[in-house]
Formats: C-alpha cells, structure tokens, sequence
C-alpha cells in the first residue's frame, strides 16, 4: 500500500505541475494510470474527480492570486462546464462512453498541429472569445471529462488556444472553472451511488491510497501553477501546449489499436 501511495504521490505531482501550467493533463495522466491497474472507466473517473476537488482549488487559487483568470470567459465557461459534466457522469455510469475516444484523438491531432503552426506564425495576435461559443466549448469539455476521466483541459484548452485566445488568461480561466466542474461532476458520481443508479463503486473500494496519493502530489504541485505561466513567455506556451496535444493524440490513438 505504501508503495501505491508514492507512485500515485508522484503521478499527481508531475501530472499536476504540466496541468497547471498547459491547462491539462492530470485527469487523462491519472485516469490512464488508474486504468492500467484494472480500475473500471467509472471508478477511474469518480477517483480522478476526487482528487481533482483538493488539487483544482488549489490550483484555482494560485491563478487567481497571480490574476491569470480573465472573469467574463470564466463565467461563460464555468456553467456551461457544470452542465456538460453533470450529464457526462450520467452517461459514464450508464453505459460505456467508449465510441468517442477516436473522435477525441481526432480533434486532438488537428488541433496540435494548428497550435503549432500558429505558434510560429501569429504569436502575438489574440482575440476574446464570444460568450456563446466559449459556453459551447465548455459543455463539450465538461461532459467529454466526466465521461473519459479527462477532457476539460484538451478539449476547452485547446479549443480557446487554438482559436486565437491568450495562453496566459485561457489556461489560468480553464484551470479555475475546472474547480467547479470537479465539484459538480464528484456530485453526481456520489448521487448516483446513494440512488442505486451507479453499481460500480466497488471499483473504487482497493485503491484508496492511491487516490490519495494522486491528492497529496497534486497539492504539492498546484501552488506553483499560477506563477509558471508568469514567467514562460506566451510562443513557448503555444509550442509546449501543442506539442503535448500532439503526444495525447498518439496515445490516445495507440489505445485504439
């Protein structure tokens, strides 16, 4: 058990200093982690989710305090993010959500390649995002990490990224709303165990070190989110934000091979 503890301490540690500093990797890191020791897709998430409402807060309060949050996507995002996982966690627990991971490695691979491309080309051209299409964005996000164990980050990161958002502000406003989303989704996975809906919640009974390995790495970590994205200049973002979305991709895409 100990042992579990320190390899999960340090799967959160590492997943949370990339995620806080690109806008994601923890949930898809730990999910895939948990899943190769043979945890079910609904554990693996209602786990990932557990430990993300300690490390997201922390997260969410590192950004804040170093003002990377840009308020009006925010409130555009966080709603919509709630609304998308809550109906996520219904779907995950319902029936296997497998048939969208090759539409995620997709988006993935495409978006990747445009960030890059863009990093070398417009690096210092952005634009603020409409209400309606950041809200689109964090419906699809919110559900798409409930529903695969992680998703927000890639999907709405990605998305603002690659559609001429700031780094700094999108992945400091992606991390905060992620806080609530957790929240909101860890809700729903603990309403459907109490209701009978979710039969699967022994899944999660052998491996609670491990969760709270991933909770003590992620804390570690969190608080230097806010101030990494101070100081690494907004091309180099881009390029490590796309090459990351391009390596998901491809084991993303590994997986369904």
């Amino acid at each position: 058990m100990e042992d579990s503890f320190l390899l999960f301490a340090l799967v959160g540690f590492l997943a949370q200093i990339v995620d806080g500093a690109l806008g994601m990797a923890y949930g898809v890191v730990s999910s895939s982690v948990l899943l190769s020791f043979g945890v079910t897709p609904a554990a693996a998430s209602a786990a990932v989710h557990a430990a993300e409402c300690f490390t997201t807060g922390a997260s969410a309060a590192s950004h804040v305090w170093h003002r990377n949050v840009n308020w009006r996507l925010f409130w555009a995002l966080m709603p919509a993010g709630v609304l998308g996982g809550v109906l996520g966690a219904y779907l995950l627990t319902s029936f296997d959500a497998g048939f969208m991971r090759p539409i995620v490695a997709g988006y993935l691979g495409i978006m990747g390649l445009y960030i890059l491309w863009r990093a070398y080309h417009y690096p210092d051209q952005y634009r603020e995002h409409s209400r309606g299409f950041a809200g689109g964005l964090g419906v699809v996000g919110g559900f798409m990490d409930a529903a695969g164990g992680g998703g927000w980050g890639p999907v709405v990161s990605t998305g603002l990224l690659g559609t001429g958002g700031a780094p700094r502000p999108v992945i400091g406003t992606v991390n905060t709303a992620e806080f609530f989303l957790t929240l909101a989704v860890s809700v729903a996975f603990l309403g459907a165990l109490l209701t009978g809906h979710w039969q699967s919640e022994d899944g999660l009974a052998g491996h609670g070190s491990a969760i709270l390995g991933l909770i003590v790495g992620g804390l570690i970590a969190a608080p230097l989110a806010g101030y990494v994205i101070r100081v690494i200049p907004h091309r180099v973002l881009l390029v490590i934000v796309g090459l990351l979305i391009c390596a998901l991709s491809i084991y993303q895409t590994s997986r369904l091979l």
